[in-house]
């Protein structure tokens, strides 16, 4: 079995378009929640979101092809760009041994909103023929994969909200099993868009908070829903020995995987956290690897009352006593849920805590509630000594996925 190490890391989020600017934004405790400005969200119960700000397609898509790909697609398109240049693994790499793992949750939301309206108003004689591989969630992956003529593995999945984390556990067991010495992973998602919002509301997961201060505080005893954010994480996975020879960057070894099912509730986690629990061991048994304070968690924190308290339970269950020794911090209270995005951006927190050493704040804490009664690291980055990682992420219908990082 093969050793893997990330060599690349790519983002476009809510506080940053780059990972330097991103990571910066989020050691600062700076968020990036305000009023929408997508659509009139006036009339609705949630008006806030997490909107990418000063998105530019055309730095990394020519400018004709901008409006052939949907919003996702162009995330994916950026982030990866940006992890592929940084790893320099175009032309050090056999196309058939080099793949792409980016999913997404929902896929082309807008272009999907787009192309009904047109067959409600005008026909369906007037859909483009750009509508089916606009919309499809595969398409980041597969423009990704053309524009690098990454020929080898290709799997683009599609878990809900631990898409992104699923992704990237898949690239490296491809990897760790010899069929690719380098993978493209990660996750997309742009659905600031009334339908989302209708649906996510009336579901009761969005907060209704609409105090951009205040709306995404996971762990804390006020959280009433998570905040929509939106963007894209990736990075570059590549075989240990084939990165040394190549002289590239190498950030960190992943060195577990782990993937269960709540098989519970179409939305809810199952209160107890089993599934969440499970994940986390299978996670750590693959790595090989004790808890003890060296560990750093990202974990899913979303906001909602159901998550935070049972992902709480499913860290102290897997745990033990060594759960209220690790330092905790939710991205999501300064980026909102990407969704199918989170994983991969969460990845990057995780990555780069291990490098620099800092764990990010959770911000807006403010309450304690006895349910979540770890370490959230509350409203201030701190300085630790990070030598593992583990990202998780929970998503809808019960998906569960978790992935263990090593300082090299």
């Amino acid at each position: 079995m093969k050793r893997v190490v990330v060599t690349g890391l790519g983002c476009i989020t809510p506080i940053g378009n780059d990972v330097e600017s991103f990571w910066q934004s989020l050691i600062a405790g700076k968020h990036g929640f305000g009023e929408i400005t997508r659509f009139d969200a006036s009339e609705l119960k949630t008006r806030i979101a997490a909107e990418v700000k000063d998105f530019a397609p055309e730095l990394y898509i020519k400018k004709g092809e901008v409006r052939r790909t949907d919003l996702f697609a162009q995330y994916a398109l950026a982030a990866a760009t940006q992890a592929v240049e940084e790893s320099n693994i175009v032309g050090n790499v056999e196309p058939g041994r080099f793949g792409v793992y980016i999913g997404s949750g929902i896929g082309g939301m807008t272009t999907f909103v787009h192309e009904s309206n047109k067959l409600f108003t005008r026909g369906a004689q007037r859909i483009s023929p750009l509508f089916i591989p606009m919309m499809v969630a595969n398409m980041g992956s597969a423009l990704v994969a053309m524009k690098y003529q990454a020929e080898g593995p290709n799997l683009p999945l599609v878990s809900a909200c631990a898409t992104g984390t699923h992704a990237i556990g898949e690239a490296f067991r491809a990897i760790k099993y010899g069929s690719a010495d380098a993978i493209i992973a990660g996750g997309a998602e742009a659905t600031i868009h009334p339908l989302a919002f209708g649906g996510f509301i009336n579901c009761m997961a969005l907060s209704s908070t609409n105090d951009p201060d205040n709306s995404s505080i996971p762990f804390d005893k006020r959280r009433d829903g998570f905040v929509m954010g939106e963007g894209a994480g990736v990075i570059v996975l590549e075989e240990y020995h084939h990165a040394k020879e190549r002289g590239a960057p190498l950030y960190c070894e992943i060195s577990g995987y782990g993937n269960t099912c709540d098989a519970h509730h179409v939305t809810a986690p199952h209160p107890e956290g089993i599934g969440g629990s499970e994940v986390i061991k299978a996670a750590m048994k693959e790595a090989g690897l004790e808890a003890d304070k060296t560990l750093y968690i990202n974990p899913h924190g979303t906001s909602t009352p159901l998550n935070d308290k049972a992902e709480t339970r499913a860290i102290k269950k897997a745990l033990g006593k060594v759960a209220y020794e690790l330092p905790i911090s939710s991205t999501k209270s300064m980026i909102g849920h990407l969704l199918g995005a989170a994983g991969g951006v969460e990845a990057i927190v995780a990555i780069k805590t291990i490098e620099t050493g800092i764990v990010h704040p959770t911000v807006g804490y403010k309450e304690l509630d006895p349910d979540c009664d770890l370490d959230y690291v509350p409203n201030k980055s701190r300085n630790v000594q990070i030598k593992n990682a583990l990202s998780l992420s929970l998503g809808f219908g019960g998906h569960n996925a978790g992935i263990v990082f090593n300082k090299i």
